[in-house]
């Protein structure tokens, strides 16, 4: 009976442990390649990092690690460095908490040489997004609410986080109808999709965590959309769409990831058809 129930208070023991290794483990890197149409003549293709869902809290995202991983990212030479919300965490299984100053101040590393964007997440806003927004801007980092700025042979469009009623969809739609040219929108949660016209072919977002906790045979218990699966993870296609969502970095609730590990995009987009090739 003891050794029962010695393997009983031992097996969530080892869950957390696994859980746990696996939060913190090196982030993969996805790679894939997506197609649009009204590229300008002569405008060579560009490769786009995807960052999202940072959480900087210990134990597992302290700034240091951080900073290990913008290491692996400029390593890869990115043209252009998109991130996509929740820098900050609210978890209550913590052992650090940081600064907005001390959150962000890895991010000033990166190197792209279009320019380093950010759009703010449901915790930024729930901690207090003055407070991050003016970081990013000590960082060299620009934040776009929705916003649309022209970048390289782009039209960036930066959307607000649907989930706090930021995001104002309308405001984005009028911008890009008054320009030319091939569009990419970014947004911390996917839910955004569904209101935007075909003229957004390319969405990039974070916000799920690929379920951050995926059971064998049963999936995500949660995931933090209000579709559902249909945006959870990595590329969708929805007709001449494409809808590529990160698993993220960190963690958030509890500090532990199974079966979705941390990741981060490299993605380049080139003029043509429609169709990704990725791997």
């Amino acid at each position: 009976m003891r050794r029962l129930l010695a393997l009983l208070l031992l097996v969530p023991l080892v869950l957390g442990a696994l859980g746990y290794a696996n939060a913190v483990s090196e982030p993969e890197l996805r790679r894939t390649t997506v197609a649009l149409p009204d590229w300008p003549d002569g405008a060579p293709p560009i490769r786009i990092a995807l960052l999202a869902d940072f959480h900087v809290q210990g134990p597992d995202m302290p700034p240091a690690r951080l900073a290990r991983i913008v290491s692996q990212v400029n390593a890869e030479r990115p043209d252009l460095v998109l991130l996509a919300g929740d820098f900050v965490s609210d978890r209550l299984l913590s052992t650090r908490r940081y600064s907005d100053t001390d959150t962000v101040a890895p991010l000033a590393g990166l190197s792209a040489p279009l320019g380093v964007f950010a759009v703010l997440g449901n915790h930024d806003h729930w901690h207090g997004a003055a407070g991050i927004d003016a970081a990013l801007k000590r960082a060299g980092i620009r934040t776009l609410d929705n916003e649309v700025v022209r970048v390289g042979p782009l039209l960036l469009a930066g959307a607000g986080d649907s989930m706090t009623g930021h995001a104002d969809i309308p405001r984005v739609i009028r911008q890009v109808l008054r320009e030319k040219g091939p569009v990419l929108l970014f947004a911390h949660s996917p839910d955004v999709v569904p209101s935007l016209p075909m003229r957004f072919r390319a969405i990039l977002a974070g916000h799920t965590h690929c379920g951050q906790i995926v059971l064998p045979g049963i999936g995500a218990p949660m995931v933090p959309s209000q579709y559902g699966d249909r945006f959870v993870c990595g590329i969708r296609r929805e007709g001449e769409r494409t809808i590529i969502v990160t698993g993220g970095l960190g963690t958030s609730m509890v500090p532990v990831r199974f079966g979705a590990p941390p990741d981060w995009w490299l993605i380049s987009l080139r003029p043509g058809g429609d169709t990704p090739d990725s791997r």
